[in-house]
């Protein structure tokens, strides 16, 4: 009678138990809750040092645009010798001041602007070298725009990000979403700005105001870390000499409790 107690009380714990972990996993718990018409804004990325900046400069007379376009061959092995393919545009990689050296233009700070705020820029300033009927068209795009997911997640890693804007969520998705063991309501954002300055910032995926937080777009660079609970941390701690012994003990009592069971009819 008494092992029958144990077992109901046994499973009374974890039922209770596997409801708390429950309301530990899901996302965005509270989103009923929430003014959602704070969210109402575009993210744009800023330029910021070490980026990697691909820029076009655009004409119907090719002409008129071919000294701002500079092109650089692209070497390839074949047969044990090298040669070169088409050529491909110059990237520009903004210095630690947050400039780039620009043909004709040269020295440019484009560091903090947005895409569009630098496309601006560079259009002004080579509209004094163009006729009077040329319409030229600047597109500046980040090459480089990547973020990094670490910790507990399927597929931990870098990723490029191809439209320069990515939030939170699109990242964890990205990386295959949090695995069971993973701390949804810490998540560390790492962010660094263009100073070099370091920030870690805590996020709380159950809470559905993350989508009103000034961290929900990740910048170029950022990194998410998704820190383990108590249960992995517990199981990575234990060798697999334990593992095997805390499975053999386990047998055994289950065993030994069928034994009762049929020795007491």
């Amino acid at each position: 009678m008494k092992l029958k107690s144990f077992y109901c009380i046994a499973l009374m714990v974890a039922l209770l138990s596997s409801c708390g972990s429950v309301k530990n996993v899901a996302y965005l718990q509270n989103s009923d809750e929430v003014d959602l018409s704070q969210s109402r804004v575009l993210y744009d990325a800023h330029i910021m040092p070490k980026d990697q900046l691909t820029i076009t400069v655009s004409t119907t007379n090719d002409e008129a645009a071919k000294p701002f376009n500079l092109t650089v061959p692209t070497p390839y092995t074949t047969n044990s010798r090298s040669t070169y393919s088409q050529a491909m545009l110059q990237t520009y990689l903004v210095d630690n001041d947050g400039y780039i050296t620009f043909p004709i233009l040269g020295s440019l700070r484009v560091s903090g602007l947005t895409k569009s705020e630098c496309e601006q820029m560079i259009l002004s300033k080579i509209r004094p070298y163009m006729a009077a009927t040329e319409n030229p068209v600047v597109t500046v795009r980040m090459s480089s725009y990547s973020i990094s997911v670490l910790g507990e997640v399927t597929r931990p890693g870098s990723y490029q990000v191809a439209r320069e804007k990515i939030s939170i969520l699109e990242a964890l998705a990205q990386a295959g979403d949090l695995t069971i063991y993973g701390v949804r309501d810490r998540v560390k954002l790492i962010r660094e700005d263009a100073s070099g300055q370091k920030e870690i910032y805590v996020l709380n995926l159950n809470d559905a105001s993350i989508v009103n937080s000034p961290y929900y777009y990740l910048q170029q660079n950022d990194i998410v870390y998704v820190e383990p609970n108590k249960v992995k941390a517990r199981n990575s701690s234990v060798g697999a000499t334990t593992s095997l012994w805390f499975t053999a003990t386990s047998i055994v009592i289950s065993l030994a409790s069928l034994l009762y069971n049929v020795l007491k009819k």
